[in-house]
Formats: structure tokens, sequence, C-alpha cells
């Protein structure tokens, strides 16, 4: 991580872009990626069920199962402190903007060496 994304905790506001690139140096260990990535398939999961059911228990469930994931990862893999305690909703959105990349191949869940090179 270089020094000027250590100093996104520091910033008022920073840029989408700026906070994302941030966010993904929070997330170098692919432990810690996949968790999330499982955490963020509970929280859709859990939207879809509760739109099929009407009822908004499944979506609760699948915002916690996401967020128990996401800080597992950070805490015993990462080693770091989650985003989402000083920034809640730019890691929120980052967190699915993060889910978006696997899925499209820019961001791996094996190695990060087959990360797509970052544009911004």
């Amino acid at each position: 991580m270089d020094n000027t994304n250590k100093d996104i905790t520091k910033a008022a506001k920073p840029s989408p872009q700026k906070f994302y690139d941030f966010y993904l140096d929070e997330h170098q260990n692919m432990a810690c990626r996949r968790l999330h990535f499982a955490g963020s398939s509970f929280r859709l999961l859990g939207l879809a069920k509760s739109v099929k059911t009407r009822s908004p228990k499944p979506l609760i469930k699948g915002i916690a199962a996401g967020y128990a994931c996401a800080w597992v990862s950070h805490f015993f893999f990462e080693k770091n402190k989650p985003a989402s305690f000083k920034f809640p909703l730019k890691s929120f959105a980052s967190d699915f903007r993060m889910y978006s990349d696997v899925l499209r191949g820019n961001l791996s869940l094996k190695n990060r060496k087959y990360d797509k090179p970052r544009k911004g």
C-alpha cells in the first residue's frame, strides 16, 4: 500500500476512486477477498429472498452474514480494521464494486498476480 492510500482515513471526503483504491489495498489477502465475495453473495441472496417472500428477515440475515464474513476476514486474515468502521456507506458501495470486479475478471480470488491493472 502506498502512503497516499493510508492518508485516505484522514481525509474528510475522499473521492470515490481514491477510496476504492484504498479499499482494494485493504483487501490483498485472498482469504479476505473470498470471504468478502461470499458475504456479498449472502447479502444478494437475502435481498432476493426478501423480495420473493415479501419479508425483511432474509435481507437482515443476509446483511448480518455478509458483515460477519467481512469482519472475520479482516481480523483473522487481513489483520486490519474494516473500513466500514469509519466509512460505512463508501465501504458498502466499494464492497459491491469489488464483487463486480471479481465477476468481470478484473480481480482474482486465486492470486493477486491475476488482477488486472487499475484504471483511474
